[in-house]
């Protein structure tokens, strides 16, 4: 009997070996490798604006310039392969997924983050090749300071916060700017006879108008007639009014946005769900603005039997176990579970408990119901993974679902009919 000659070992493409680097870098994976290269990261940009600090001293720039120019040297080293590392694995990021390896790569140089990157690193290069003023490059490797947002789930909150109220704070900064131009012109009117130096023209008079409205007063410029004066107090008031208005915008939508979620969902997250995993950057987007965040510690009960369904669940990182009348089913990173529930608005029909540490994605049952009208493509890839269920093995099974409940959902999604 002739022996069947043994396959050799499939070594990783170049494709598996980006992902793997992409999702290291991107804060994907929760192992203790990629744990160690972010600490590794947060510390040398720490440590770098440290250096950047403390050598503008000139008694600790003369005593420990070797010691600084050490860590300059580890810094740049490091942040440039992690540059090359994230353009080398930016086909991978989901916003660039459908477009071609250079296209994307084009795509992700022109992001923020990846500006910062640079220019981060440019001054170490340009004071090799380039004779320059050495305060600029100072200033330019205090950017690195906003690398730190890459990995504080704090600060990328802030970040969303203010682009997803931009609107509104450009039109407190357009009111802001008309007080400010209004204020002036009156002062203008006012004191350009007695205070022809200081109130001559209008472009002069917003000084006074912006250091009034923020409060600060210097006092270098100040009215002198009773028109001046009055003009002043009502600038002043209304100061603390405009001030409180982008104050307020800005902390009512941070308060919104951290009692929504407990950690910043990212696209990394999104993209591992099986359900998304073929949609594109912008359907991705869509999900991600109704989603809500939730950790729960292990064996929690999330989920119990025979209470009304609310939300389905996506599990984001960990594990949970649902306990069936005839079986138990353990879901993993990725899985889901919970949304035929939703949609058809029957009991759960099993205990969900955790089984490690599990950070939840969260999207509620209008929500759910939102984002199938908004975007047919959702609802026909919800429909078809629920079809499918009928027929896996209980092993394979990503929810607590029941035989009743895996009924066509034609009904439910816009466009479709029940007899197709």
């Amino acid at each position: 009997m002739n022996a069947k000659p043994l396959k050799a070992p499939r070594l990783p493409t170049e494709h598996s070996w980006r992902r793997h680097v992409h999702t290291i870098l991107d804060g994907g994976k929760n192992d203790w490798l990629s744990r160690s290269i972010h600490v590794l990261l947060v510390a040398l940009v720490v440590a770098s604006v440290g250096a950047v600090i403390l050598q503008s001293v000139p008694e600790y720039d003369e005593n420990y310039d070797k010691f600084f120019q050490f860590i300059e040297n580890i810094s740049v080293s490091i942040f440039t392969l992690e540059f090359a590392l994230r353009l080398w694995t930016a086909p991978e990021h989901t916003p660039y997924a459908s477009q071609s390896a250079l296209r994307a790569r084009i795509s992700f140089m022109k992001s923020g983050g990846a500006i910062i990157d640079l220019v981060s690193v440019l001054p170490f290069y340009l004071s090799i090749f380039v004779s320059t003023d050495l305060r600029v490059l100072l200033l330019l490797r205090l950017l690195r300071f906003f690398k730190l947002a890459r990995y504080s789930s704090g600060m990328r909150t802030i970040i969303a916060v203010l682009e997803a109220e931009k609107r509104a704070l450009l039109a407190s900064g357009l009111i802001l700017f008309g007080v400010v131009l209004f204020a002036a012109a009156a002062m203008h009117l006012a004191e350009h006879e007695a205070q022809p130096d200081k109130f001559d023209s209008i472009p002069a008079a917003m000084w006074w108008a912006i250091v009034t409205i923020t409060t600060l007063g210097y006092g270098d410029v100040t009215p002198i007639t009773l028109a001046g004066r009055l003009i002043a107090s009502a600038t002043m008031v209304m100061g603390y009014v405009m001030l409180g208005l982008p104050v307020g915008i800005v902390a009512t939508a941070f308060a919104e946005e951290i009692h929504r979620r407990e950690f910043v969902v990212t696209w990394g997250m999104i993209a591992r769900v099986p359900l998304f995993r073929s949609l594109g950057a912008t359907e991705i987007a869509e999900i991600m603005r109704y989603l809500r965040a939730q950790s729960v510690p292990k064996d929690t009960l999330i989920v119990r039997r025979g209470e009304i369904a609310h939300s389905m669940y996506f599990i984001a990182e960990g594990a949970v176990e649902i306990d069936l009348p005839n079986q138990r089913i353990h879901l993993g990173e990725g899985q889901f579970f919970g949304e035929v529930s939703v949609l058809k608005q029957t009991l759960r029909s099993g205990n969900v408990r955790t089984t490690q540490p599990t950070k939840l994605l969260i999207l509620d049952a209008y929500d759910l119901r939102t984002i199938m009208i908004r975007n047919p493509k959702i609802g026909d890839a919800i429909q078809e993974t629920a079809q499918n269920r009928s027929e896996l093995k209980p092993k394979n099974q990503q929810g607590d679902m029941i035989a009743a409940e895996l009924e066509p959902l034609t009904d439910l999604i816009p466009g479709k009919d029940r007899d197709q």
